[in-house]
């Protein structure tokens, strides 16, 4: 190679050289532009300001955590009231049927209050009504079914459904004096009320 020839890629080498450098402060240049950027666009917080916004995250964190506690709660609450009304459900299934036989051992409970001679009271159809009441008591209490036969005990609004009060000096004031019909439970719910004459006192003396 010509000394000529050397000197033009000298020259080439040393154009090229200066232009990659100048394209890399070109570039660098711009990066940091783009840095500038980033750094002017990123929001800056002052220290209160940052505590006011980890405040106002902790309340909506803690309304959140309440809301879903209720939801819980109001779930709890309504499984528990479906159990319970499936267990009432199963509990006092009865109650129509047994209301529908009370009137029936009515009947024939009257029947044997009925005054009677001595051939008809010893007749095998009044120990006949009699089994059959006996039977029907029975099986009514096997399936929770209990009378109430409050006479002589005191009156209970609960239980009792006074139709009458008779002034009685011979007992205290409230007592249940004559039961017109028994009442029932079922599972120790009421059913019926017990139709009772109750006694008052006597406001003349």
């Amino acid at each position: 190679m010509s000394s000529q020839d050397k000197k033009q890629s000298h020259e080439k080498s040393g154009s090229t050289a200066s232009l990659n450098q100048k394209l890399n402060v070109q570039h660098s240049s711009e990066e940091g532009a783009d840095d500038s950027e980033v750094v002017a666009t990123t929001p800056q917080y002052s220290y209160q300001e940052l505590q006011a916004k980890f405040e106002e995250a902790d309340e909506k964190a803690k309304q959140s955590w309440d809301r879903l506690l209720r939801m819980q709660a109001e779930n709890d609450n309504t499984l528990r009231r479906a159990e319970r009304d499936i267990a009432n459900a199963h509990k006092y299934a009865l109650e129509k049927f047994v209301l529908e036989l009370l009137p029936i051992i009515d009947n024939m409970e009257r029947s044997l209050t009925i005054p009677v001679d001595e051939e008809t009271k010893n007749s095998s159809i009044l120990e006949g009504v009699k089994l059959t009441l006996k039977m029907f008591y029975s099986a009514l209490e096997k399936f929770g079914v209990q009378q109430v036969n409050p006479e002589g005990d005191m009156f209970n609004p609960e239980l009792h459904q006074a139709v009458s009060v008779l002034v009685d000096p011979n007992v205290k004031a409230g007592t249940v004096l004559n039961v017109l019909q028994k009442g029932y439970l079922l599972n120790n719910r009421l059913i019926r009320a017990a139709l009772v004459v109750v006694s008052k006192a006597d406001v003349e003396k």
